[in-house]
């Protein structure tokens, strides 16, 4: 029986969303990550509109990744991980480039899960897994079942393990075929994803 061909593809790109409690969970993620890691990775965290983001600071110094705030018409490269500045959309372009959009908040959050991971389907298609973390409300279901839909992979936290467990409960329900993991597996599957 020959190999599936889809299951054989390295995966491009990979998109993180999280919101309350997400900074530790995200470092969790992100710190075991290898300086090698062969995909880019955009992220999505929940942060007021009117102060800067610490958020790529506090986790540059723990991730042997390089860690930035996106800007617009950046390109991904693999390797680093692509931080939403405070009050923008970040979103990927169908070239793989990185925009960024100050549109209407989607569920009340800009930046918003959603937008990141419905435009990464939409460029990437089955070359993306998404990833959801702790959160309390359901940005990031519609953007699990775009990457679903697109033949893409879904990872979501364990809802009990999750310091906000609305997010991802609500992630699994919109992509019941997601894969569930504890926190503290998910670097490795990462690793193992997009070396396929």
């Amino acid at each position: 029986m020959a190999a599936d061909p889809k299951a054989a593809r390295a995966r491009r790109a990979v998109v993180i969303g999280a919101s309350a409690g997400g900074l530790s969970a995200l470092s969790a993620v992100l710190k075991p990550l290898p300086r090698d890691f062969p995909a880019a990775v955009m992220a999505v965290i929940h942060l007021p509109p009117d102060r800067d983001s610490m958020i790529p600071a506090l986790l540059a110094s723990a991730c042997a990744l390089k860690v930035v705030e996106a800007e617009d018409k950046m390109t991904a490269e693999t390797g680093a991980v692509y931080f939403a500045p405070p009050d923008y959309h970040l979103l990927v372009e169908l070239d793989g480039r990185l925009s960024l959009s100050s549109d209407d908040p989607v569920l009340f959050s800009r930046p918003s899960i959603d937008v990141l991971f419905e435009s990464a389907a939409d460029a990437f298609g089955a070359d993306l897994t998404a990833v959801v973390l702790s959160g309390a409300n359901e940005d990031g279901a519609a953007g699990a079942r775009a990457v679903a839909a697109s033949g893409g992979r879904v990872i979501v936290q364990e809802p009990a393990g999750a310091y906000a467990p609305a997010m991802p409960q609500a992630a699994l329900d919109a992509a019941p075929g997601a894969h569930v993991l504890p926190l503290d597996a998910i670097a490795a599957e990462l690793s193992r994803e997009v070396r396929a």
